[in-house]
């Protein structure tokens, strides 16, 4: 067996005292280093990952793409395992993992993420979800638009998918939920407008979120997820609406100007 690749796992961080101990711990036996970039909590986050022995930096938040590149950085290894700070590694994720850091053969290795809403597991209107979260950083980096990042390749890097799952525990009850997609809603927005995007009142605004709506409940058979599910699907579409209605607003707005 040869020598294995090294590999620095990277989080951010803001108030994340609730999460960010376990997902430390998920992966505290699989890298070779843990990066943890805060924006300056404000709860016990510093102090619990300052405990955990990991490499613990500060930086003001500009934006999640621009904050997980950052971290990106900092990391010792070029290659990147990549957690949000409410996410953990499954046992049979986290088990892959060690194989392939004797037999890495891909840039970029993608997964599948289980996401827990409310204590209870979409396993139709949110999965399969999948997330590219492992690669070489000289061949990706963080991109998309705020806040929804994603990870970036290359053209011709090669790409993994592995059945295994990222655990998200998401939000432990509608009101977290609700206030992200306030919150999101209008990051999204901004993002969109500072690039140029413009929005169609009817096709953005009224059809779009209740597309959003059908494809996740429906055709996603969201449905069989009960309750929450029901619930996931109405917020999801109703975070779209949001994000259009004021991109449609700061358009209408530069244009009375």
């Amino acid at each position: 067996m040869g020598n294995p690749v090294l590999i620095s796992g990277v989080i951010i961080t803001y108030n994340e005292e609730r999460n960010i101990e376990a997902c430390i711990r998920s992966i505290k036996d699989v890298v070779d280093e843990i990066v943890v970039v805060d924006s300056y909590s404000t709860d016990k986050t510093p102090e619990i990952c300052k405990k955990l022995g990991v490499v613990f930096l500060q930086q003001p938040f500009e934006g999640h793409i621009e904050q997980k590149n950052y971290a990106m950085q900092q990391a010792a290894h070029d290659h990147i395992l990549a957690l949000d700070a409410d996410e953990r590694l499954s046992p049979e994720l986290s088990s892959f993992i060690k194989q392939v850091k004797f037999n890495w053969q891909y840039d970029a290795y993608r997964f599948n993420r289980s996401n827990n809403y409310c204590g209870a597991w979409l396993k139709r209107s949110w999965y399969p979800d999948a997330k590219l979260r492992l690669w070489d950083r000289n061949k990706g980096h963080w991109g998309g638009t705020n806040p929804h990042d994603k990870v970036v390749m290359d053209e011709t890097t090669t790409i993994k998918h592995v059945k295994h799952d990222i655990l998200h525990y998401a939000y432990a009850n509608l009101e977290e939920h609700y206030d992200q997609v306030k919150k999101f809603a209008i990051i999204a927005a901004n993002a969109k407008y500072r690039k140029g995007k413009k929005v169609y009142f009817f096709i953005h605004v009224i059809l779009n979120p209740w597309y959003k709506f059908f494809r996740k409940y429906v055709l996603r058979l969201g449905f069989l997820d009960g309750y929450y599910g029901f619930i996931f699907s109405g917020l999801t579409a109703y975070l779209n609406f949001m994000k259009y209605l004021r991109l449609w607003e700061l358009n209408r707005n530069e244009k009375r100007k």
